[in-house]
């Protein structure tokens, strides 16, 4: 295969793969329409654009987007209400924008079911890769979820599962999707649960007892 055919299949590789879909809120026109421009720019399909977090809720529910971009100031319902809501109903991950970095309000916006958040003024390099890391801890708690039935088990397995990731990370030099995979693998090529492969990595790295 020559060179040319090589960069067509790559090229029709490339346009096949389909575009992750995007709803943004954020009351500011102008800072919505950097936001569109920014996603667009780096291979998202914008499906809606709003100004408030009622909005948001709306749209995220009708068109299931892969990520939520919405400030945390916003008319009628404000984005970490929104937030909250859209992750009760495990509808999409949320970045939020603040132009604020106070500790409570980012708690907050935690709590309320954010996977990351960004502080403006940001620009490209701020805001996709808290996109990244957000669609990344959201498919990993779909998985655990898909795993686990239970509430209960889930909400153990998920602190476990975390605490196994962040020694990978210190001790291997693993980043934190890294550290996911490592343990889906193990899982899946010894037969064991996630918890059972958490908790061997716990006893492994993690010195004496566990969560």
């Amino acid at each position: 295969m020559n060179d040319e055919s090589v960069n067509e299949s790559t090229t029709d590789a490339a346009e096949a793969a389909p575009r992750r879909r995007a709803v943004v809120a954020e009351d500011e026109s102008l800072i919505r329409m950097d936001i569109v421009e920014t996603l667009t720019e780096a291979g998202f399909e914008v499906v809606a654009a709003v100004g408030d977090g009622a909005a948001a809720i709306e749209k995220t529910r009708e068109l299931r987007p892969d990520i939520v971009v919405m400030d945390v100031k916003m008319p009628q319902t404000d984005g970490i209400t929104a937030a909250e809501k859209i992750g009760e109903e495990n509808l999409a991950p949320v970045v939020m924008l603040t132009a604020f970095s106070q500790t409570e309000l980012v708690e907050r916006a935690r709590d309320a079911g954010a996977m990351a958040y960004v502080v403006k003024p940001f620009t490209p390099a701020d805001l996709l890769p808290a996109i990244e890391i957000a669609v990344s801890r959201h498919a990993q708690i779909l998985q655990l979820e898909a795993d686990i039935a239970d509430l209960g088990e889930r909400f153990e397995t998920r602190k476990r599962v975390d605490r196994a990731k962040g020694l990978l990370q210190s001790n291997m030099g693993l980043s934190e999707p890294e550290a996911f995979r490592w343990i889906q693998k193990t899982s899946m090529d010894r037969r064991l649960t996630m918890r059972e492969v958490a908790d061997a990595v716990v006893d492994q790295l993690g010195g004496a007892g566990k969560d």
